[in-house]
């Protein structure tokens, strides 16, 4: 018989036996899915110890998420090389554009879903605050999607009489708010809050309807229309 010879390239991962034991819980089956997945990006730029370099920038970074949001910078210090970082940017915004294109195929309210895991997507790792307004026709569906503000990591400066004029501006009958928070956590503070009621106020005026305002966090989102702090729709 042959003898197998061992590729230089070829990486073997050992279990331990804590590994062997563990129960194939969904979220460790995740991480490990992951890591091969960051491992493979790794690989191009013909990396050795992939593997062990993958797992130590999830644990860096929280998730695949938290490292694929991060900036150039952040992922050279970290050790990512250039064309890696490239990669997990470009296979970023792909996702993200497809889901932006499956939350906008079908009328918003009726697709909520699809638009909650957009906005996660797009904004849960984001490193400071943005401040996004969807404009909708009378429909629901999609006319725009604009950046209105962006500011530190806790304030992003929104003026309500952009926002309404804007609206007009597209003829637009609804808006949906949503904003994240940088620290993981999206309950809404009480400056969200006071915000959110005086674009109601002012949206009110011309007959626009702000049908919710989500908040994003890593840890998850909230809606201000389940938190009851916006009234039911008509």
């Amino acid at each position: 018989m042959d003898s197998i010879k061992r590729s230089p390239d070829l990486e073997i991962t050992t279990l331990s036996p804590s590994d062997l034991q563990r129960p194939a819980q969904p979220a460790f089956l995740e991480e490990r899915a992951d890591a091969a997945l960051l491992t493979g990006l790794l690989e191009q730029e013909g990396k050795k110890g992939s593997w062990r370099t993958a797992c130590r920038l999830l644990e860096e970074f929280g998730d695949l998420a938290g490292l694929a949001s991060a900036d150039e910078a952040a992922l050279a210090r970290a050790g990512l090389g250039a064309q890696a970082a490239t990669s997990l940017i470009r296979a970023r915004r792909l996702a993200i554009a497809i889901l932006g294109a499956e939350a906008r195929r079908r009328p918003v309210l009726s697709s909520w879903s699809a638009l909650v895991d957009y906005l996660r997507a797009d904004l849960s790792h984001a490193p400071r605050e943005h401040f996004r307004v969807l404009y909708l026709d009378k429909r629901n569906l999609l006319l725009r999607e604009e950046h209105r503000a962006e500011g530190t990591v806790d304030h992003a400066p929104v003026y309500v009489r952009e926002v309404v004029r804007r609206a007009l501006e597209l003829s637009a009958s609804a808006l949906i708010l949503a904003h994240n928070h940088p620290s993981g956590d999206p309950a809404p503070s009480r400056a969200d809050i006071e915000m959110t009621r005086r674009i109601v106020d002012g949206a009110r005026l011309f007959d626009i309807l702000v049908h919710d305002h989500v908040v994003i966090g890593r840890e998850g989102i909230q809606s201000f229309r389940a938190l009851g702090l916006i009234g039911e729709r008509p």
